[in-house]
């Protein structure tokens, strides 16, 4: 907050009792402590007035405009960018990021994340977790322990992608972000995209994924994975997950953008193809009745991406860096 005092004209309606003499001392006080700081008892010694007075006075000031406060963002904040986004998309809460690379900023992301979200856990919460994120993982990583969280588990939204490395940092990173907010991790270990529909309908009468897929439909906050129809982040052709022509048709049906390995158009609307019956994870039916959807992306590769998911509803809160924000506005 800053204040600015004096040397402003003051409103037209001003008391008749506020003569020239009462305004001239008005704005006096109103400098010496604004401006100057000096502190009341001082001000009332220096003009040999009452400190109660001197309280008055400064009251005084306030209701004729003497002394006006205005908010003053401190420096890497961008408040009005922030509002845009929001007042563009209906979203809830955006938070922009002033990142150090434009190209490379999962790891600011998410570390900004952890911040804004280190007290945000409504009491006896299930959280969804996109654990092979990067983004995501940089979060975990950097959210302090909460004492009393509320939250009662933290269940992976998805089943294994990637290489067996990422999968191993995934469970690692769902484990963390449990333990930091003193809640149940609940593992998906089997494979996030299986190779037919009978095999997933296999995986899924395992009794520890049968206990996380019965989570996803009762999510409060859902930290959400986010993408463009194609191979990005860590993924590479050949790991655990769709193979480029899998992805090609995707794209050829109209999908731009994955959330959580199922698809949406540039509008956010939902691209039915038959990749949705090899997922092992949350749908989109499970993700649209979550409390809360979270999304932590940015980085040029995901300007699209986040516009389509910004567009279909599918956000609450963005934590995305600068130049992102301002592509969402053009």
């Amino acid at each position: 907050m800053a204040v600015e005092a004096a040397h402003r004209a003051l409103p037209r309606q001003v008391p008749p009792a506020a003569d020239a003499a009462q305004l001239r001392l008005v704005t006096l006080v109103a400098r010496l402590y604004h401006v100057r700081g000096v502190r009341q008892r001082d001000i009332a010694a220096r003009l040999g007035l009452s400190q109660p007075r001197v309280s008055r006075l400064l009251s005084a000031a306030e209701e004729l405009g003497v002394v006006r406060t205005v908010v003053v963002a401190p420096p890497g904040l961008r408040p009005e960018l922030e509002d845009a986004v929001e007042a563009r998309y209906a979203v809830s809460e955006v938070h922009v990021v002033e990142t150090s690379d434009p190209d490379d900023v999962a790891l600011e992301l998410g570390t900004a994340a952890a911040a804004h979200f280190s007290d945000a856990w409504p009491a006896g919460a299930v959280v969804g977790f996109t654990s092979w994120s990067t983004t995501l993982q940089a979060m975990a990583d950097a959210l302090a322990p909460q004492r009393r969280s509320g939250v009662g588990q933290v269940v992976e939204m998805l089943g294994d992608i990637g290489s067996p490395l990422l999968q191993h940092e995934a469970a690692r990173s769902t484990l963390r972000l449990a333990q930091a907010l003193g809640a149940e991790a609940v593992f998906l270990r089997t494979p996030g995209v299986a190779g037919s529909r009978e095999l997933r309908d296999a995986a899924a009468g395992n009794p520890h994924v049968a206990t996380a897929l019965g989570l996803l439909g009762a999510v409060d906050v859902a930290f959400v994975g986010v993408g463009p129809a194609q191979f990005h982040g860590p993924m590479q052709a050949g790991d655990n997950s769709f193979s480029a022509e899998q992805l090609g048709a995707a794209r050829a049906a109209g999908a731009v953008a994955q959330l959580v390995q199922r698809f949406v158009d540039d509008q956010g609307r939902p691209v039915d193809t038959p990749l949705d019956d090899l997922v092992v994870g949350v749908d989109l039916d499970q993700l649209r009745r979550a409390g809360r959807r979270v999304v932590v992306a940015g980085g040029r590769s995901k300007h699209a991406a986040v516009r389509a998911c910004l567009a279909g509803g599918w956000v609450d809160v963005l934590v995305t860096d600068v130049v992102t924000a301002e592509q969402l506005l053009t």
